[in-house]
């Protein structure tokens, strides 16, 4: 496996689904843009709420990684912005069902404003092995 997860007791733990960072060995990386809850099929972005729709960015993110010939299980690197920091927790409910084990090093963050009034969006690093 081209991956290691880093964890060391001489930086904080993670209070989350992520790893404190990984180390990579691999010819190719897949970045991920960001990705909002618009549904591929319609075109038409979700007014579902937090949870719904961070269930719908991580299917689109999921869906470039594989067209890449990745997966969520090779992804390295998630930056989130969220419209409400208070939605944080429901956020991280959802991102715990895709990433279940060897997290990713996250970076999460509030924003005054995302594309067409998101709630939520997320990019991704990943890797092709």
């Amino acid at each position: 496996m081209p991956r290691k997860i880093i964890a060391t007791d001489k930086a904080p733990k993670a209070i989350g689904p992520y790893s404190q960072g990984n180390i990579l060995e691999c010819k190719q990386l897949v970045f991920v843009s960001g990705q909002i809850a618009i549904d591929p099929a319609t075109g038409i972005m979700s007014q579902g709420d937090i949870t719904e729709q961070t269930h719908r960015v991580l299917k689109n993110v999921t869906a470039v990684l594989e067209a890449a010939g990745s997966g969520l299980d090779r992804v390295v690197k998630t930056t989130v912005y969220l419209k409400d920091f208070d939605d944080f927790q429901a956020m991280n409910e959802v991102h715990m069902q895709y990433f279940s084990k060897n997290f990713p090093a996250r970076a999460t963050c509030e924003v005054a404003r995302l594309p067409k009034d998101a709630l939520v969006e997320i990019e991704a690093i990943g890797y092709i092995e």
